[in-house]
């Protein structure tokens, strides 16, 4: 499996972010760096997929979009990633407009946004979706180097039963983890 995303061991500075943390960057620890820069997570796509590889791209926002991610008002658990003329086009990732936008626009919650790929990684992606099964689907949101980019999923479609395992593997988990905690105690 083959995974193209962001370099998490660097350290990002709280300011971009876009919400001051309240420590420095130094006091971070590398989970803790990756959750400030972090906007939105999309948890339905690793339950409902199987994620063969990662791709980083860059989003093309207006400035009312920006805004609003900056404020966290974003969701992408409905969105779903197209290609159009050897373009990629996230449709279905929703961001709500504050309440201090313009007053000379009007903002489209659930506009289609472009999202900026090398020429090659969408021809390869073409390719993959092509075949049967696979789809891609934006998996999170997050800051890199000031700019927003979206990290999206080649993915294929899990059975039923797979989620129930899923779902299984996830309680089992929690049992082990509540024992473990009245255990030192």
């Amino acid at each position: 499996m083959v995974t193209k995303e962001a370099n998490s061991s660097k350290k990002p500075a709280a300011a971009s972010s876009g919400k001051p943390t309240g420590k420095p960057a130094a006091n971070l620890s590398p989970k803790a760096a990756a959750a400030a820069v972090r906007i939105a997570d999309n948890k339905k796509a690793t339950f409902n997929y199987h994620i063969e590889e990662r791709f980083e791209a860059g989003m093309v926002l207006e400035g009312w979009e920006v805004k609003s991610v900056r404020e966290g008002k974003v969701q992408l658990t409905d969105g779903y990633v197209v290609i159009r003329g050897g373009e990629l086009f996230i449709i279905g990732c929703q961001i709500n407009p504050l309440g201090t936008a313009s007053t000379h626009i009007r903002p489209d919650s659930v506009r289609t946004k472009k999202l900026l790929m090398h020429k090659e990684e969408i021809r390869r992606l073409i390719g993959k979706t092509e075949q049967k099964g696979f789809t891609l689907v934006p998996l999170n949101m997050h800051w890199k180097a000031g700019k927003v980019k979206c990290e999206i999923g080649l993915a294929k479609g899990k059975a039923e039963h797979d989620k129930r395992d899923t779902i299984k593997d996830r309680e089992g988990k929690r049992e082990v983890d509540r024992a473990m905690k009245s255990r030192n105690r």
